[in-house]
């Protein structure tokens, strides 16, 4: 690869998803629906837990966690890509995808380590659980905690260290709604195989790894709890499921994405919005509906905001 910065590209032109105007106006709706829905699902949840004395615990305060980093995948490309829903030239900057792409990665990859975090702590309270306290102590959360944001900066920073500098002097027409790796050093006026490599091994097999990591950690957990029949164990298995579901929805897409990136599949936009919208989205909805204790919790929470609402009429018709 040559030294010499050739770079005279400073925007792309993102194709998005559709020129059709009826499905933009279709897509509009169902995006800011569920954007919206998804960031005051998560907030809620946040907001519940750090409200609720009762969910002062180390799974919660980990869900807490998983909802705020929620917000933040939502966040980093949906606001755009509902905004060049009506724009005839949907552009970003170099500099700005740049940025895109190291939230996108940052955030992505402490999500990862986070799902494996949550999974260590099912696996501690079903199956040690009178040590359950003492391992997951509150100075063990926020350590576990900085470990996943550690390694998601680390994993997003050592991508952009080879791309930062890549050249480009060519076509800018970018063949999605957002800014990634692999689109983007597609772009590039160089020879990118290796880089298309790196990509893949960094991105693809680390998510595929984890995936399988996390498959196998809630199997002996699945398999531990098959041997307790009690009420508790039907409790550890409606969270377990809840769990699973989430990684599920988190890794399907990104294994797909990143893994075959090269090859053009049409999918690929789509299943980028899943990870994106859909399943930040889905997170509350899982763990609300499956959890009783959450669902007191909310209605504890809205009984206050009611109870505060009622006292304040009262005060100000005096």
């Amino acid at each position: 690869m040559d030294g010499g910065n050739y770079s005279v590209v400073s925007e792309f032109l993102l194709l998005g998803l559709t020129s059709s105007q009826e499905i933009q106006i279709l897509l509009f709706l169902l995006f800011t629906v569920f954007y919206i829905a998804s960031m005051l699902g998560n907030l809620l949840i946040v907001l519940t837990i750090i409200s609720d004395h009762h969910l002062h615990s180390p799974m919660y305060f980990l869900l807490a966690n998983l909802s705020f980093i929620d917000t933040g995948v939502s966040s980093i490309a949906t606001p755009k890509m509902i905004y060049d829903l009506f724009q005839k030239r949907k552009v970003i900057s170099l500099r700005g995808c740049i940025t895109q792409m190291f939230f996108i990665h940052t955030v992505g990859g402490t999500e990862m380590v986070l799902l494996i975090v949550m999974a260590y702590d099912r696996y501690i309270a079903i199956c040690k659980p009178l040590h359950y306290l003492t391992i997951m102590s509150r100075r063990m959360c926020i350590f576990l905690l900085t470990v996943a944001w550690s390694i998601g900066l680390i994993h997003s920073v050592a991508q952009l260290a080879f791309v930062v500098n890549l050249p480009f002097c060519g076509p800018n027409k970018m063949d999605s709604f957002y800014c990634d790796f692999p689109r983007f050093i597609k772009l590039a006026c160089t020879d990118t195989y290796k880089l298309e490599f790196l990509v893949t091994a960094n991105s693809g097999f680390i998510s595929m790894g984890t995936f399988f990591i996390l498959i196998v950690s809630y199997i002996v957990i699945l398999i531990t709890v098959h041997k307790h029949s009690s009420g508790s164990s039907s409790k550890a298995l409606s969270t377990l499921s809840a769990h699973i579901t989430v990684v599920v929805f988190f890794f399907g897409p990104c294994i797909v994405v990143y893994v075959w990136p090269f090859h053009t599949l049409p999918i690929d936009k789509f299943l980028a919005i899943f990870d994106a919208l859909i399943t930040p989205f889905m997170n509350p909805i899982i763990y609300t509906f499956r959890n009783k204790e959450m669902k007191v919790a909310m209605r504890r929470l809205f009984g206050k905001v009611l109870h505060f609402t009622k006292g304040t009429e009262n005060t100000c018709s005096f």
